[in-house]
């Protein structure tokens, strides 16, 4: 049992090393994709920011799943390098837990001496196995978490339609008096399915549409079968008049149904479990960019040392480090641009 159990950690940190290439890669092509998408595919632009409860996070149910969530990443991302490590013959110092102004931080140190002395592939097993480890629990948790409809806020095409029901578009409640929506000729139990040609499947794809006070926008709806394209005068949002809306009440709930729709979800669960999932796997992720203070810039340094004098290495690595810092501050800034200051 014990052999096939060091066998087992063998493989994965064998694994961890391909994997820190890959996530280091996926990384940079996802900050770099989200910046063209701000400029060319506006509508697909992901907005980012760095948690912190109390700032961005401000929400009460927010922060109490992120506060459920923060511990258990990071008892896996540590408890993963101390493993590998003592796999590879490589001492722990010291290990725990730090909190910060609201940010939390775990750490496990090995012995420096012996991780210097270590083999490269030792070093590149042990640097990679945290991120590696949080990927891997967030892809066995969103296996699980394919049979909830929340899911499917978060899964991108072609798997959303492999797993998922998608729905035909959303569901007008009511229509609000006197507005533009009410003049066009929407009704109540009208299928919003698409507005100034950006298609409607959820409510979180209004977010897709710039609406204006003033404007005209083409809303596209069925009724009774039959699809209609209605021109609806924008009005100003009560409480926020740059805010454009169409004048109704929609139905907010997700409509996608899974395919395997075997459990009964309660709610706090779902989100609390979606919040594991995703602090999970983005943890994992851009823990492996190449920054100082993260296990990225640790693999990349253990790849080029000995390859160059160590002062082409360090021009190397701020290099990087600069570049890595200004796509990556780019990201959140421009979704601030976007949307303004927003909270979780």
């Amino acid at each position: 049992m014990l052999t096939r159990t060091k066998r087992g950690i063998r493989v994965f940190a064998d694994v961890s090393v391909v994997a820190g290439f890959l996530m280091m890669g996926f990384a940079f092509w996802f900050l770099l994709n989200n910046l063209s998408n701000f400029f060319v595919e506006p509508t697909e632009f992901a907005e980012l920011t760095v948690l912190i409860p109390g700032v961005t996070l401000t929400s009460v149910s927010a922060i109490l799943y992120f506060l459920l969530s923060i511990p258990i990443v990071l008892i896996m991302h540590e408890g993963a390098h101390g493993i590998v490590a003592t796999l590879e013959k490589i001492k722990i110092k010291t290990g725990g837990f730090a909190v910060f102004i609201a940010l939390f931080a775990g750490f496990v140190e090995p012995d420096e001496k012996e991780f210097d002395n270590a083999k490269k592939i030792s070093r590149l097993r042990v640097i990679g196995a945290g991120a590696t480890s949080n990927v891997i629990f967030a892809f066995a948790l969103g296996a699980l978490l394919l049979t909830n409809p929340i899911f499917a806020l978060v899964v991108p095409e072609p798997i959303l339609g492999w797993f998922y029901e998608a729905p035909d578009g959303v569901l007008i409640i009511s229509i609000i008096e006197d507005s533009g929506a009410e003049k066009a000729g929407l009704q109540k139990d009208d299928l919003i399915t698409g507005i100034n040609g950006v298609v409607i499947i959820t409510p979180f794809d209004f977010q897709k549409v710039d609406l204006k006070p003033g404007d005209t926008a083409t809303v596209t709806v069925q009724r009774d079968g039959q699809q209609m394209q209605l021109p609806v005068e924008i009005m100003p949002s009560p409480d926020d008049p740059d805010r454009g809306l169409i004048g109704i009440m929609r139905d907010n709930a997700m409509s996608y149904k899974p395919v395997f729709n075997f459990i009964e979800w309660d709610p706090q669960i779902s989100m609390f479990l979606l919040w594991l999932w995703m602090i999970s796997f983005f943890i994992g992720i851009i823990n492996m960019l190449p920054l100082p203070i993260l296990d990225g810039g640790k693999f990349l340094y253990t790849i080029i040392e000995k390859n160059a004098s160590e002062r082409k290495i360090n021009v190397i690595m701020w290099s990087v480090y600069a570049f890595t810092l200004i796509v990556f501050a780019l990201n959140i800034a421009l979704s601030y641009v976007k949307s303004g200051w927003f909270t979780i």
